[in-house]
């Protein structure tokens, strides 16, 4: 079994797939825009022809899935995402401080990248695209937190 976040953006997914894909050294394997679509699907409008119906994005063995939608299919897609965050893991804290500084680039940081009483490294931010992500250090079996 494979879980599968899925993102919703208006018009910026392929942007932000591309953006994920260099940040965290995936390959996006699937991009279908809209005007590939069947002829008889219900979207039309010339303004969603080069927008993504479906986009997969590989890293390893895990992915992320991402469409973009307009506020009439998905109500509140243009609302900032809340509930979620994508969250990455690595036992390399340099890796792990160049992802978050990278993704936080032209976002807000919510918890600067430090060190916690679980973690050497641990960061949360919202990217430039709304998506909330948290980057975790995981840390080596002697590791203990600093007084």
């Amino acid at each position: 079994m494979k879980i599968v976040t899925s993102l919703s953006f208006q018009g910026q997914c392929r942007e932000a797939f591309e953006f994920y894909a260099k940040v965290l050294g995936g390959k996006i394997t699937a991009a279908f825009p809209y005007a590939d679509a069947p002829p008889d699907m219900p979207i039309s409008d010339e303004k969603y022809k080069t927008w993504l119906m479906h986009c997969w994005l590989e890293v390893g063995d895990q992915a992320l899935m991402g469409a973009d939608m307009d506020v009439d299919w998905a109500p509140d897609v243009d609302k900032p995402k809340n509930g979620f965050d994508v969250t990455v893991h690595t036992d390399d804290i340099d890796k792990a401080r160049r992802w978050f500084e990278q993704l936080a680039e032209g976002g807000k940081q919510v918890m600067p990248f430090a060190a916690t009483f679980w973690s050497p490294g641990y960061g949360a931010l919202v990217d430039r695209f709304g998506v909330p992500w948290m980057v975790n250090t995981i840390p080596a079996t002697d590791w203990k937190p600093q007084p």
